[in-house]
């Protein structure tokens, strides 16, 4: 089995995959289809880098978005990771003290200095502003940052001295998940924001305010900004009327962006179209699951959905809409990539490939029900798969020809197009291929060949806002490694199932219907104390001329790849040097398109005090986030199944360090006890130890790997149930109760549910006393 590509370590150059064919091969029209299958997840290497409510602020309206401005909310509903299950009947603590479930992180509180006096114009002396009339916006008890908040911090306060701060073990940072649901809703505003002509900071409500002028003072560079006039109040209270200063969670909204394709009503928006990509090459046990799947899947679209359906093996076939009274495809050859003379004839020949579900259901279910089972007696492994070639193919269906509207504007999708590749086996034939066998003399070569080739069309698709999600299923083992890189250059994930049943098909219909955003870049910006030495998540480095540049902006600026609520951005923080001021400014903005095509802002700005107290410091530490970010700087590492050993060492080495560090001294002795504020930490480590991402609970490396990558982009839900799961005891009576994950004396009148993110595992009591075990697959989570 191979492992999993190690991540880059600097940031990839997009690559257009060549096409070396010089022949014209025509499409042959094939009206006896071949079968049909399924795939399975994303990456980001570490780049070392240093409401509802409708305010009305007086003089001015800052033209709130509402659902009369043709735009019900800039943010698309992202459904949210379920959490622990509800029950009808409550779920009873346990009987014995421990820590059940690990908590969501508490709230952080915002503080502020002292209230100022209203002011005046401003005062100068030796050309420069003095600071005398400035109105602080927040107060000590103005605002908490909810438990739905994007960022989370590994500890609500700031230690000033750099030596501890930085110490590795332990660490500082955050985790920021960009695409997260807020309740309430953050405010809305559907204008341009001031921001900082030196920095790109954005106003907030920790900028200190000059009534009179209505200059602001940037919080991360703090440098002086005008407002043209639009700050100026008679009372700091008439200025929270501005949503942007009273809120730390703000999205502007840009409609009037001219982008070709936006349609401000949700119900007249043009549907993104979805293309299946299918194995060809399944055996009829697994064929007659997914062909239940597929069923079901076209049964659970809307009308406008629009569907395409390609089948590849040997060869790609494309199916033809058109013909309503067979299922008929056309074929290409798949030993290569297809060149543009044969994709033209495909595409402005007679056929219809991309066709609204109102108009081609029934076609749809005539080609699932005539995919054939594989024929010859070739084992799984060996057959001839040419995925690459079909996802070339699927690309090139999605972009047809160059269709003009009127006034010669290009018509685009509303939202990204997706891709659903459904496998049961490896690419092992055409453009981005692997040989069938591992002892293949030049097989490293080859998948190194492999690897480089998937990633360049995961890019290309990207670039042209296209998905590609590869669901996989059955026994035979895809190469994790060389389709990993297709999913996660494209934005999408790779999941694994045990076969094509209601969990596949639950799955695929997830993954048409997720809502994302496009064209996503995330801007971190920090006090001048703070360096982001590390980012883990699904994004790459922006170049300078994908964002705007100011005179002396310092911001990490990351290019996304998609915009989902299941992802998250682990960053890893250092302080330059000691401390010396009372608190420190964090500001995140997220740049998307949603999937109406409006340009989003969404500004989130926190605010933390430094203490000198290490106790203090130690005290404001979140176990869990703190446990999450440390499992992802360590899986990151752990790149295959002896990596991921050795990382089991570190956990241990690190529990003794943070120990060595914070701990004190076991009187007459030399050892040194775990910190009494960090006591949740060791059991979350522990359960990361031995769970299925550092240790050999999972039996294959394939599974191992698809794991790994998805938490290192997970978010903070999803991730924190996979590294340390949740355990009830259902009994007789209907009630269930919540036991610690520990090693359990199974009772006969009991039943045990225990949630690991990705799946859920029943134990239940057999007749004769025996007992079994029933992994659920629970995929939803990053399918959602």
């Amino acid at each position: 089995m191979t492992n999993p590509p190690p991540p880059s370590l600097g940031y990839s150059v997009t690559v257009t995959p060549s096409n070396p064919d010089s022949s014209t091969p025509q499409p042959v029209k094939n009206s006896a289809p071949p079968p049909t299958m399924l795939p399975g997840a994303p990456r980001f290497p570490p780049p070392k880098l240093q409401q509802d409510q409708i305010p009305s602020p007086f003089f001015r309206n800052p033209n709130l978005l509402s659902p009369a401005n043709g735009v019900r909310s800039p943010v698309p509903h992202l459904s949210t990771p379920p959490g622990p299950p509800v029950f009808k009947s409550p779920v009873r603590p346990a009987a014995v003290p421990f820590r059940t479930s690990p908590a969501t992180p508490q709230p952080i509180a915002f503080s502020s200095g002292s209230t100022l006096p209203t002011s005046s114009p401003p005062h100068f002396s030796n050309g420069s502003v003095e600071l005398q009339h400035q109105v602080p916006l927040a107060t000590e008890d103005s605002t908490l940052v909810n438990e739905s908040l994007c960022a989370l911090f590994s500890a609500h306060k700031v230690l000033k001295q750099k030596k501890l701060t930085n110490v590795p073990s332990l660490g500082f940072g955050a985790l920021f998940s960009p695409g997260r649901e807020i309740f309430p809703g953050p405010q809305i505003l559907q204008r341009d924001p001031h921001r900082c002509h030196n920095c790109g900071a954005y106003a907030n409500l920790y900028c200190k305010i000059l009534l009179g002028s209505g200059q602001w003072q940037c919080v991360i560079c703090r440098k002086l900004n005008g407002s043209e006039g639009e700050y100026v109040a008679p009372s700091k209270e008439d200025l929270r009327n501005f949503p942007e200063l009273s809120s730390p969670i703000v999205d502007y909204v840009r409609t009037g962006n001219k982008r070709p394709g936006f349609i401000p009503v949700s119900d007249s928006r043009m549907s993104a179209p979805v293309v299946l990509v299918i194995d060809d090459c399944l055996d009829e046990p697994h064929l007659q699951h997914l062909q239940s799947s597929l069923h079901a899947f076209v049964d659970s679209l809307p009308p406008t959905a629009r569907i395409g359906i390609i089948l590849y093996g040997r060869t790609v076939s494309v199916y033809d809409f058109s013909e309503e009274s067979m299922a008929s495809a056309d074929v290409l050859p798949g030993d290569k990539s297809p060149i543009q003379e044969s994709l033209k004839a495909l595409i402005y020949g007679t056929g219809v490939y991309l066709s609204p579900m109102h108009a081609s259901k029934e076609v749809a279910h005539k080609i699932f029900s005539s995919l054939r089972p594989y024929k010859s007696n070739i084992a799984e492994a060996l057959r001839d798969r040419c995925l690459g070639t079909a996802v070339e193919v699927a690309l090139a269906i999605i972009q047809g020809p160059s269709a003009e509207m009127s006034r010669g504007v290009v018509k685009r999708n509303g939202g990204n197009s997706r891709i659903i590749v459904c496998a049961g086996g490896p690419n092992t034939y055409g453009p981005g291929s692997v040989p069938h066998s591992f002892s293949h003399p030049n097989y490293p070569h080859l998948e190194k060949t492999a690897l480089k080739w998937m990633e360049n069309l995961g890019r290309e698709a990207h670039r042209n806002n296209a998905v590609v999600d590869i669901l996989c299923a059955g026994t035979c083992p895809v190469r994790i490694p060389v389709l990993q890189p297709l999913a996660k250059a494209s934005g999408g994930v790779l999941v694994l199932h045990d076969d094509f049943g209601e969990a596949f098909g639950v799955n695929l219909q997830r993954a048409s219907s997720r809502a994302s955003g496009s064209h996503g870049l995330l801007e971190i910006r920090c006090s001048d104390d703070i360096l982001i030495t590390q980012v883990v998540g699904p994004g790459e480095e922006a170049h300078v001329d994908t964002h705007e540049t100011f005179k002396n902006d310092n911001a990490l600026c990351i290019q996304m790849l998609s915009v989902e609520e299941t992802q998250s951005f682990a960053l890893s923080m250092e302080t330059k040097g000691d401390i010396k001021s009372d608190c420190v400014f964090f500001q995140f903005t997220v740049l998307y398109a949603n999937i109406y095509q409006a340009d989003i802002s969404r500004v989130v700005t926190v605010k933390l005090p430094t203490v000198d107290s290490v106790s203090a410091y130690l005290e404001s530490f979140q176990d869990e986030v703190a446990a999450i970010l440390i499992a992802k700087r360590t899986l990151l590492r752990a790149k295959n199944h002896s990596d991921a050993m050795d990382m089991r060492g570190t956990i241990d080495e690190r529990i003794k360090d943070i120990a060595l560090k914070f701990g004190s001294l076991v009187p007459k002795s030399k050892l040194h006890r775990f910190p009494k504020e960090l006591s949740a930490l060791p059991e979350l480590l522990f359960h990361l130890r031995r769970g299925p991402l550092l240790g050999s609970i999972v039996g294959h490396e394939d599974e191992r790997s698809v794991l790994r990558n998805l938490f290192l982009n997970a978010s903070f839900d999803l991730s924190l149930r996979m590294v340390a799961p949740r355990c009830l005891m259902h009994r007789e009576g209907g009630t269930f109760e919540e036991l610690p994950a520990y090693d359990l004396a199974m009772q006969s009148d009991t039943a045990v549910v225990l949630d690991h993110g990705t799946d859920v595992f029943i134990w239940l009591v057999m007749e004769k006393h025996s007992s079994t075990t029933f992994p659920g697959r629970n995929i939803d989570r990053v399918l959602s």
